[in-house]
């Protein structure tokens, strides 16, 4: 069976789930060598095993709002693959969310959690219940209400789910407190827990630093560093925030932060003051990023145009990208605009912010390309090693814990350039070579495993 054919069969099973064959058909198009290598995969239909999740949960979330009026939510958890761990992939509550996108997450998931070289499977879950503009006390009875479906369906060593868009630290508290009541039980079922109560420290900088450690990886073997230079960062969220902490620490410039209204542009750069001035905007008074203009004035702030089949931000003069905000945010046109404004490096914070034809214009201007599922794993490397340090009992400094996420992202990186070097592929391709490591671990461990 031809890859096109094998496609064409996912599609026919998954009709009108846009996000999840988009990232199907990007794994596909990557791993042809592989199959024609090992034609057993073919046989034992490794692919399409891994495009069909082990188990797929909906259900429905009962709740009452501060008016005392009944809502009505949908739950997901898509259980993807655990052929080499316990399931693990965030929880993302947003109005966005349905299942064709936790598929693409989920599937994404597997790949980059093989990738880390932790025990870990793939999976990844959550709502249509949007916590933006809702009291502390109505998003407490959602985390409740969610858990009371989602317990029977979770443990420390069956899935453990951690936060995403939309879940932060105050969810994640409300959704551990009510799994212990329910289960009668202390244990590591939730990662990205408080540090005083189970949580790993730097877990909240995870994604964002592991990013930039991989985009150095990247540029060092390049013979560049990202000392002095200019970044454009998308989103103002976790992700997006200890980017722009690390790249000022590194001792780049980043000059811009967004949210879904528009961007900040910022031609002296985002210093450590400013940043905390954005962490307070977005995290504490919960604001949006234009607030950022009030304070300093000499920045500019460019609203959101939906009508645009680009996005402003993109055509910012800089040396390097890291869309940090959400899926297919870079579309063709702005893929050009980084091109001309000669941008030598994209790095995905966000999980494929890149659309497939974007990124074919930024492979053919040889610009350094870092697929979220390689370069944002940081995030669930941590999660990955608070589970460890859950299930010891022992707890790691902070500067051992940032030392041990410094040396996956490098592992992860050092994995690739070997990859690229076997299979010959284009020397700035790591798209292609993220795929076909994490495909063969997991492929390897699923043919070890039979067919169950």
């Amino acid at each position: 069976m031809s890859e096109n054919e094998l496609y064409d069969r996912i599609e026919k099973r998954n009709p009108n789930e846009t996000e999840f064959l988009q990232a199907v058909e990007e794994v596909i198009s990557s791993i042809g060598k592989v199959l024609k290598k090992h034609p057993e995969y073919h046989q034992l239909k490794i692919l399409e095993r891994l495009a069909e999740p082990e188990r797929l949960i909906s259900f429905r979330v009962n709740w009452v709002d501060d008016e005392g009026n009944v809502q009505v939510n949908r739950g997901y958890r898509v259980q993807m693959n655990s052929a080499l761990g316990p399931y693990k992939g965030g929880l993302r509550f947003h109005p966005s969310v349905n299942q064709s996108i936790l598929k693409f997450l989920a599937f994404e998931q597997v790949f980059k959690n093989a990738l880390t070289g932790l025990p870990l499977g793939g999976g990844k879950g959550g709502s249509d219940f949007n916590p933006k503009e809702k009291s502390d006390q109505e998003i407490m009875r959602f985390c409740q209400a969610f858990m009371s479906e989602l317990y029977r369906h979770i443990g420390h060593f069956t899935d453990v789910p951690a936060g995403d868009i939309g879940v932060g630290s105050r969810e994640i508290g409300y959704l551990f407190g009510a799994y212990k009541k329910l289960q009668n039980e202390f244990t590591g079922v939730l990662t990205g827990k408080g540090p005083k109560w189970g949580g790993s420290p730097i877990r909240p900088e995870a994604t964002g630093y592991g990013l930039v450690y991989f985009a150095e990886n990247m540029m060092a073997s390049n013979g560049e560093s990202l000392e002095g230079k200019t970044c454009i960062v998308s989103g103002a969220g976790n992700v997006a925030q200890y980017a722009v902490e690390k790249l000022i620490q590194l001792g780049a410039k980043p000059v811009t932060m967004s949210d879904s209204s528009g961007f900040i542009y910022d031609e002296e750069g985002i210093d450590e003051e400013k940043l905390e001035h954005i962490m307070y905007i977005k995290n504490v008074s919960r604001g949006r990023i234009k607030e950022y203009t009030e304070k300093y004035s000499k920045a500019k702030y460019t609203e959101t145009d939906s009508s645009k089949d680009f996005k402003p931000i993109w055509e910012t003069k800089a040396d390097c990208a890291f869309p940090c905000a959400t899926q297919n945010e870079v579309k063709v046109k702005d893929a050009k605009n980084l091109k001309k404004n000669g941008i030598k490096l994209l790095a995905e914070g966000a999980n494929m912010p890149t659309m497939a034809d974007a990124i074919d214009v930024l492979q053919e201007a040889k610009i350094l390309y870092a697929p979220g599922k390689a370069c944002n794993a940081g995030g669930v490397a941590v999660s990955g090693l608070e589970m460890t340090q859950n299930r010891m009992g022992v707890y790691w400094t902070k500067d051992e814990v940032d030392e041990k996420l410094k040396n996956i992202m490098k592992r992860i990186h050092d994995d690739c350039r070997k990859t690229i070097e076997e299979y010959e592929l284009n020397s700035h391709d790591y798209l292609e070579a993220a795929n076909i490591f994490g495909f063969l671990k997991v492929a390897d461990a699923m043919k070890a495993q039979g067919i169950v």
